[in-house]
Order: structure tokens, then C-alpha cells, then sequence
């Protein structure tokens, strides 16, 4: 299993979706879920309120591609590509929006500069 590079992105609906549990920890600022996914801010750490000196990962639905290295583990559990605590789960996309309300997009929606009709950058570009 490779680490993601953060440049894969999102063509279609997925059929399963990652959604954290009330295990995550946040895995002390170091979670492998993040440093294994492929999608660039797909998950990201959060506060933990009711556990002050952990965080907790949170997934985006509309950018999660469904490809379960979040998860992995190696074979037999002999070595661990993702979360040590077991605290993602993969769930159907059709139940998460049913439990939701939400009808999923095949494509994420689009970054806020580009909705808001500025054009997009290319890699060598910055803003000023």
C-alpha cells in the first residue's frame, strides 16, 4: 500500500463512502487515514470537545472516492496502512443519504474560487 499524493480526485458517485466513528482519536496529530488517502482534504483533523487533548478525523462526503485505504490493513493485520483504532467504517452511499437527506453528485462541487467564477490556477501559478 503507497501513501496518497493528494491528486486523485473524484469522477463518479461512490457505491461505499468513509465515515469516522466515536473511536477516532485523531491518532495524537499523526492519523495514517489522512497520510494513506489518496483525495487531498478529503479527511481532516478536527476538536474533540468532549476529549480536549485529542482530535478527531472527519471525512467529506463529497470528495471520499471510496477506495478504502483509510482502512487497510496488511495481510493477516502483519502491518497497518490504516486506522489503528478500527474507528472508519465504509458504509453504503445510499445509506448515508438517506440517513443524511442528501443526494450525492458524481463530482465534488467545485473549489470556491472557481464557483465563484474566478478561473482555476495550474500548479506553477500563486496567488499574489
Amino acid at each position: 500500500m503507497s501513501v496518497g499524493d493528494g491528486k486523485a480526485t473524484r469522477k463518479k458517485r461512490p457505491r461505499i463512502l468513509a465515515i469516522t466513528t466515536d473511536c477516532c482519536t485523531g491518532c495524537a496529530g499523526s492519523p495514517a487515514c489522512i497520510e494513506y488517502c489518496p483525495i487531498e482534504a478529503c479527511m481532516f483533523w478536527v476538536p474533540d470537545e468532549d476529549h480536549p487533548p485529542f482530535g478527531r478525523i472527519e471525512v467529506d462526503p463529497y470528495l471520499c472516492i471510496g477506495c478504502q485505504k483509510c482502512i487497510s490493513k496488511g495481510p493477516d493485520g502483519a502491518f497497518l496502512d490504516g486506522c489503528p483504532w478500527d474507528a472508519i467504517e465504509m458504509i453504503p452511499t445510499d445509506d448515508w443519504e438517506a440517513m443524511h437527506g442528501i443526494a450525492l453528485p458524481d463530482a465534488p462541487p467545485p473549489p470556491p474560487a472557481i464557483a465563484a467564477g474566478m478561473p482555476a490556477l495550474s500548479g506553477d501559478e500563486q496567488l499574489v
